[in-house]
């Protein structure tokens, strides 16, 4: 690659695919210009015509959004866009054992009620033929956006704005369902005669994007990078909010929204309603705002004890079985299935296979699956679309509906389909994009690595081979709920600290003469420079030879 980038980072930006140094420094400086016009999307066009026509005729809209931060996060920004255009706007958001997953009859009863003449769904809709049905049968002229694998075609007469629907030549199909509302929002302002500053809609578009784990490249990085950048200087009372209770600091990244600010936020609506979510971003009201974060904090706090106990319980349920099969699927009715999702992707990462988990209630049984790296888990659960009531999502992420009492043969057919996998997810595989000496982790090659940021799906975290030999320069040191930090040195007087979060017991593969795998950041406590372990072994001796 031309360009005259460091060889490090020049190899990391190779690896993602980025081989010209034009194509680089697009990655690198990510930008407005680099945002495609949303009427390049099919089904745009004419959603922007019935919409104004809408506005102009004094139409009430309704807006019917996922229960996520991805729906909500789009929601929020959609109708806050089209209330400034002058509309009348009802937002409906599914409550998550009542309704169920994703736009239902039901929802489209509620927009009729509330005398709407047009619906959108934000995050859902493409495979929700009979809602879409009903909504037109009662006289409402039906927006669905959405990102999700169409699976089923929609009634005819339906404006289905999707990047991933045949026929739509859109130049990037990875945009999030926030992403999506986005392009809807400043596609209606503009034909309102109301253009908006895209800048001041990032700081929501980036929550739904980074959350919902989508691709962080093309618009997607460009939503991210500069979304992250404006929450800085957001002056909404939710924010901001949402900010203090989830004790961030800026400058923020994308871990910031993963970690911290989408659990929070997630938190309502995998529980019950995310009414809540979508209010704190509305909100104005200072006092109120920080009454709504406060609440996110301790429902986030229940969210996690939910999920706690659903992972170990299915982790207890899976290692009794004498082998592990390539597939693990698992119910309970003591599960709490809005939570069980996020339970299957720490088990998939744990146990390095596909995760599926459904709480049974009474003859059903409702949940989620998670993948990993190079399994296609809709893809593979399409074959098997006959077994299950309901089903969607996305390569990494499924949601379904499956008659309880079929749960065992279910089980039974996907473990047998899964067998080719068996070699492929026995042995854990780790690919580093950089190889250095403990005496070179530190602050110019953080700086490199900077450039990369925002990490996420698509764009991860360089993992790093420190080589050996390394050895500990003092017993590590224990904290938190099974956490250590080191400090370990080379034989040049090279030294790299080490957080190992979970590693308390792997403590002993750190004795002796080693090398690590692992992610550099910087500690924003300390200041320093320190290598996240992911795995440590016996070193190897591969330097070259000096004379």
């Amino acid at each position: 690659m031309d360009g005259g980038f460091e060889p490090r980072l020049a190899a990391v930006l190779a690896r993602r695919g980025l081989d010209s140094a034009d194509e680089a420094e697009r990655f690198l400086a990510p930008g407005l210009e680099q945002l495609h016009e949303p009427r390049l999307l099919a089904g745009m066009e004419d959603a922007v015509a019935r919409l104004v026509a809408a506005r102009d005729g004094g139409e009430p809209v309704a807006i019917v959004g996922d229960y996520d931060v991805d729906g909500v996060s789009g929601t929020a920004l959609l109708s806050a866009v089209l209330r400034a255009c002058g509309f009348v706007v009802k937002t409906i958001l599914p409550h998550r054992m009542r309704d169920g997953y994703g736009f239902q009859p039901v929802h489209a009863e509620r927009a009729l009620a509330f005398g709407c003449g047009v619906l959108i769904t934000v995050d859902c809709g493409t495979n929700s033929v009979t809602a879409a049905e009903r909504a037109m049968a009662g006289g409402l002229d039906v927006v669905i956006t959405d990102h999700h694998l169409p699976g089923s075609s929609l009634p005819a007469g339906v404006l289905h704005v999707n990047p991933r629907q045949e026929g739509c030549s859109y130049p990037f199909p990875d945009l999030s369902g926030a992403g999506l509302a986005l392009k809807l929002a400043l596609a209606v302002a503009e034909g309102c005669g109301r253009p908006m500053d895209p800048l001041r809609l990032l700081r929501i578009a980036c929550l739904g994007t980074i959350a919902d784990l989508v691709p962080l490249r093309g618009e997607n990085r460009v939503i991210a990078s500069l979304g992250l950048a404006e929450l800085e200087r957001t002056r909404s009372p939710g924010l901001r909010a949402l900010i203090d209770v989830s004790r961030i600091r800026p400058p923020y990244g994308a871990d910031d929204v993963g970690y911290r600010l989408g659990p929070r936020l997630n938190a309502p609506g995998r529980l019950e309603s995310a009414d809540t979510a979508l209010e704190l971003l509305l909100t104005r009201d200072v006092a109120r705002a920080k009454e709504l974060a406060r609440d996110l904090d301790a429902r986030n706090r229940e969210r996690q004890e939910w999920e706690r106990q659903a992972a170990e319980e299915a982790r207890e349920l899976f290692l009794a079985r004498p082998q592990l099969p390539p597939i693990l699927l698992g119910w309970s009715e003591g599960w709490h299935r809005g939570v069980v999702g996020i339970a299957a992707g720490r088990l998939a990462r744990e146990l390095n296979r596909p995760v599926l988990l459904l709480a049974v209630e009474g003859d059903r049984a409702t949940g989620s699956g998670r993948s990993i790296s190079g399994i296609h888990l809709h893809d593979f659960l399409s074959e098997h679309k006959d077994s299950m009531e309901r089903f969607g999502g996305h390569a990494q992420a499924v949601g379904l509906t499956v008659a309880a009492e079929t749960l065992p043969a279910f089980r039974e057919a996907l473990e047998k389909a899964a067998e080719p996998w068996a070699e492929r997810v026995a042995t854990r595989r780790y690919e580093y994009e950089i190889e250095i000496e403990a005496r070179e982790a530190g602050h110019d090659l953080l700086g490199e690595l900077r450039r990369l940021k925002p990490f996420g799906q698509g764009n991860p975290r360089p993992l790093v081979r420190v080589r050996g030999p390394l050895r500990l320069a003092a017993a590590p040191r224990l904290f938190g709920r099974g956490h250590l930090s080191a400090e370990l040195v080379a034989p040049d007087r090279g030294r790299i600290k080490v957080l190992g979060w979970g590693w308390a017991e792997r403590s002993s593969d750190l004795l002796g003469e080693v090398e690590l795998l692992g992610r550099l950041e910087l500690d924003r406590y300390t200041g320093d420079c320190v290598l996240k372990l992911v795995d440590a072994r016996a070193s190897v001796d591969d330097r070259p030879a000096t004379t």
